[in-house]
């Protein structure tokens, strides 16, 4: 067969995934898509800041915050996850600079500190239930159980997201793909960390004051 032949054999081949990676027109519309994701996390979380406000203080006879909270574990776990948010900021300033061993490097620390806010929040709760503060012991448990709980799902939702772009920066390199990936990603994480201010704040802070 000719190499001409064989070129037209090639091109007949139809095929079902991208072989190279682009754009998208500089990538606006996928940072376009994302803003419009945050903004609809935004309202999420909204409503459900609202619906603690409302039964955050419905204890049922219960146990109430003061019986339950320790703030100073609070506080590591706080701790935990603004020095991600910092961490992660140096992986974005190396990768700037082009250099994908320390852009790496930053990441991995990154999901370790978001790794220990997630046991510390897991031990929490795992102590809260063993106490008998279950979701359905009163409204003020079920508002935070769920409002703190998608927190959570949130964080392990990001680390999972990290581990696959470090696998992804592993083989492709920082091309501009990852770059605007590992944006997407940061302006993620640091919503977290705004959002777990308000928690913090609301939720543990406000709580001890009742």
């Amino acid at each position: 067969m000719s190499a001409v032949a064989a070129t037209a054999a090639e091109k007949a081949v139809p095929t079902f995934y991208v072989k190279d990676e682009h754009d998208h027109a500089e990538g606006s519309s996928t940072m376009l898509g994302f803003w419009i994701y945050l903004m609809s996390d935004c309202l999420i979380f909204a409503i459900l800041f609202a619906v603690y406000g409302v039964l955050g203080t419905n204890y049922a006879a219960g146990p109430a915050p003061k019986d339950l909270f320790d703030l100073s574990l609070v506080a590591v776990n706080t701790t935990m996850l603004l020095l991600s948010s910092i961490t992660y900021g140096f992986a974005m300033l190396t990768m700037e600079k082009n250099r994908v061993a320390a852009t790496q490097a930053w990441l991995a620390v990154t999901g370790l500190f978001g790794l220990a806010f997630l046991s510390i929040e897991l031990y929490e709760f795992v102590h809260m239930i063993h106490e008998g503060a279950t979701p359905q012991r009163s409204g003020f448990l079920s508002a935070f159980f769920t409002l703190v709980g998608t927190h959570g799902l949130h964080v392990t939702f990001g680390i999972v997201w990290l581990v696959t772009l470090m696998m992804q920066v592993g083989q492709r390199g920082l091309i501009a793909a990852n770059r605007r990936r590992l944006m997407c990603l940061s302006m993620f994480w640091h919503f977290l960390d705004v959002v777990w201010i308000g928690v913090f704040t609301f939720v543990y802070l406000m709580g001890m004051l009742r």
